[in-house]
């Protein structure tokens, strides 16, 4: 159900999220810049091991465990499908010069949804196998990795050079 609802969320994001975004009259330019600096925080907390700000407020905990299920509120949104995710799919769904190129985007949601609930079926074996220091290493590990593909810096520039021509 959590891979579910964050497939969904996902998708609704890449389809209508230009459209939220003109409703309250944010420029792409500045969501870009916005959402860079979510992902590169998300990068630089995975590799100090800390949790993000992101993740969970100590509120959202207090009532998950008061919750019968909390597939959707706060496994789905917004640990699965945070708003670096929501971010980095509009960004990705606006840049469409056509209607394949949404597809695929829309695609990609569905392909994240699948993998992770496919991560969700085998987390507990594989954490067992890792152990606490070895969920550590790979955590910060993927910090890395998400702070070394620069996506947060190329969508920041990105962002930023429309923002300040200037610095062209």
């Amino acid at each position: 159900m959590a891979s579910t609802a964050a497939g969904v969320v996902l998708i609704v994001a890449a389809v209508a999220g230009q459209s939220l975004l003109g409703l309250f009259g944010i420029t792409m330019a500045s969501f870009k810049v916005g959402g860079a600096i979510l992902i590169l925080l998300l990068a630089i907390s995975m590799m100090h091991g800390t949790q993000s700000a992101e993740k969970q407020t100590p509120d959202e905990a207090r009532e998950a465990e008061s919750k019968e299920s909390i597939a959707v509120v706060p496994l789905a949104i917004p640990l699965l499908s945070g708003p670096g995710a929501i971010s980095t799919i509009i960004i990705y769904a606006t840049a469409r010069s056509s209607l394949g190129h949404l597809a695929a985007i829309v695609a990609c949601g569905a392909l994240v949804a699948f993998v992770t609930w496919v991560a969700l079926r085998v987390a507990t074996p594989v954490s067992r196998w890792l152990g606490k220091t070895g969920v550590n290493i790979a955590t910060r590990l993927m910090g890395l990795l998400l702070a070394a593909v620069a996506v947060a810096v190329e969508i920041f520039t990105s962002g930023i050079v429309v923002l300040l021509p200037g610095l062209k």
